[in-house]
């Protein structure tokens, strides 16, 4: 990674933070799903959902945050899509930069607009009486796993992104992803799920990464659940980054 490769990256990201900022009604409408489930799920169904001593909206906000980020990063397989039907990927190639900036510009953009999303939940969720007594490291430890979470979640958008034949397809794939919460531990607890669906709750990724938030918020011991998040988001990263690569050299040749 060179000076050269750091420069057109940094210049190609201005470029889509540009056209973030100009069409501010895209973080808009990534934080209206899971604005309005947080709203609905405390102030419907909040009160029948067993949760202890703790307030409904401190349980569930950490599942929000990963809705948040799910929902993000479907416009990043847009706009990289659309970019890819534009021809400016094919213009760049003729120029003098480096051929993988402008792919790592669609990323560090897209880490931008949901970091914006997730402070504006977070505030919402403070307006609704969340309250957390976690000091900084606990507040910067929740914050580097949002983050690896939705780097990871982004180079899987960047495949569809790519590869999809339509703007539909682009960003669809992220549904499964936003729906993938709600079989965790994100909204009630585990133990109160069916046998076959208790066991897939507790072994995918949204539990551990969600358990770990919840656990820092509260001043708790994380225990394993941190590693294993951690553990999740880096596999899965790995994998969608080898995986978006392969498909990036494919469509340029």
């Amino acid at each position: 990674m060179n000076a050269h490769f750091l420069g057109d990256t940094a210049v190609l990201t201005g470029r889509t933070l540009r056209h973030v900022t100009r069409s501010v009604d895209t973080v808009i409408t990534t934080v209206i799903t899971p604005v309005a489930m947080m709203l609905m799920f405390v102030y419907v169904f909040g009160g029948a959902i067993d949760t202890g001593s703790v307030p409904y909206v401190n349980y569930m906000l950490p599942g929000i945050l990963l809705i948040t980020i799910a929902s993000g990063i479907s416009y990043t397989a847009y706009r990289l899509f659309t970019d890819m039907k534009s021809g400016i990927f094919e213009r760049f190639q003729s120029m003098p930069i480096a051929r993988s900036g402008v792919l790592w510009a669609h990323v560090l953009t897209s880490l931008v607009a949901n970091v914006i999303s997730l402070v504006i939940v977070v505030g919402v969720a403070l307006l609704m009486g969340f309250r957390s007594g976690a000091g900084v490291p606990a507040w910067l430890a929740v914050a580097g796993i949002l983050l690896l979470f939705t780097l990871a979640l982004t180079w899987i958008a960047v495949i569809p992104g790519l590869s999809a034949a339509s703007v539909e397809g682009a960003g669809a794939f992220a549904y499964p992803l936003i729906f993938l919460p709600f079989i965790s531990s994100a909204f009630v607890p585990t133990e109160t799920m069916p046998g076959p669906v208790r066991w897939f709750a507790e072994h995918q990724p949204v539990t551990s990464i969600v358990n770990t938030i919840r656990d820092l918020f509260a001043q708790r011991p994380v225990g394993d659940d941190v590693w294993i998040a951690c553990a999740w988001c880096v596999g899965i990263l790995v994998v969608a980054y080898v995986f978006a690569m392969g498909a990036f050299r494919r469509k340029l040749g």
